[in-house]
């Protein structure tokens, strides 16, 4: 979009000091006073942070506060009971390793991309565009045992959206660890027409580290039996090559954060070659090159080091539009499955 071009449109804020999103419906405090920075939401409870009609779109989302994995956002489009986004916040953010702030180098985690900002301090970003024709809802659940604080501010604008305009989906997946010998899948059960547009993906080693990159990604379009998007290992997938660095030369990974893909962070000791043990969050977003489907669409890719299959922990994010809102096809596991240290 061109700044300069001036649009009919009404811009909105949802937050603590304006819940209900209204115009002139912010803080009534003087200058300098805060009355209601953040919300505390009990153990068990759900939340709703934006209840709107449409048309309009959804432009950023922020939260910080409580940034942990028992915070789970779920979007709803259209009216429907169901969600078309459902994610621990962590994980949509791709910071699936909540427990852990620091890198390797003992600096805050930070994702630095187009559409998903990791600040310093777990400020959390989202700029994917999330259009909608009727009505939007976004809601926070807490699975924790204890009440937490959530500050957050979800900002767009209402106005006529594209007759084309398809509808953000997000889903969370896990295996802690991967089944040996066979493909973990990114997401598989979306059906309709629509297009793939990325994943955070976070990787936890288990024994040796002997270059868990050479997994290849897959992308099966409209019922193929054989992929049709087949990247020939998992750094490469990430726009990377010889494991990150760490193959050649410098037998070290070395991180890196673009708008639309990277390694961004790792923990863990990793000054010995191919040591154990490390933590490693990464992301691609298909900006400049998604992937289309009409009629249904699955991703998978491999576990695999140079002695064969593995046996990591892997956990990730997809995300996507639908031509309409459809519903997600797994449920979330239990908020102690998801525990990642």
């Amino acid at each position: 979009m061109k700044l300069y071009r001036i649009k009919n449109r009404q811009s909105f804020g949802f937050s603590a000091e304006n819940p209900t999103g209204q115009k002139n419906g912010g803080t009534k405090g003087k200058d300098c006073e805060k009355l209601r920075p953040c919300i505390q939401i009990a153990p068990g409870e759900t939340v709703t942070l934006c209840d709107t009609d449409g048309p309009g779109m959804i432009t950023h989302i922020w939260f910080t506060g409580y940034v942990g994995h028992s915070f789970v956002m779920r979007i709803y489009w259209e009216n429907e009971e169901f969600p078309s986004v459902e994610a621990p916040i962590s994980a949509f953010f791709g910071c699936a390793y909540d427990e852990n702030f620091k890198d390797r180098d003992g600096n805050y985690i930070v994702l630095n991309s187009a559409k998903i900002l990791t600040a310093p301090g777990r400020g959390f970003n989202s700029y994917w565009e999330m259009p909608f024709a009727k009505h939007c809802r976004i809601t926070m659940e807490n699975r924790s045992k204890k009440e937490e604080t959530l500050y957050y501010m979800i900002s767009g604008w209402y106005g006529e959206i594209p007759q084309d305009a398809g509808y953000f989906h997000a889903a969370y997946r896990q295996e802690h660890p991967v089944t040996k010998g066979r493909a973990y899948t990114i997401i598989d059960g979306i059906e309709g027409r629509g297009c793939f547009a990325g994943v955070t993906l976070a990787t936890g080693m288990n024994g040796n580290n002997t270059c868990w990159v050479e997994g290849e990604a897959k992308m099966y379009i409209d019922d193929d039996q054989y992929p049709s998007m087949n990247y020939t290992g998992t750094e490469d997938y990430f726009c990377g090559s010889y494991g990150f660095g760490n193959d050649i030369i410098l037998n070290r990974y070395q991180t890196f954060s673009g708008m639309y893909t990277g390694l961004f962070a790792i923990m863990g000791d990793n000054r010995e070659f191919y040591n154990g043990q490390q933590r490693f969050l990464l992301y691609r977003f298909h900006e400049k090159d998604p992937v289309y489907f009409s009629k249904n669409f699955k991703m998978t890719i491999d576990n695999l080091g140079w002695t064969g299959p593995r046996y990591d922990d892997y956990t990730s994010v997809a995300y996507w539009y639908l031509e309409k809102p459809s519903k997600l096809a797994k449920e979330l596991p239990s908020d102690e499955e998801m525990v990642m240290k």
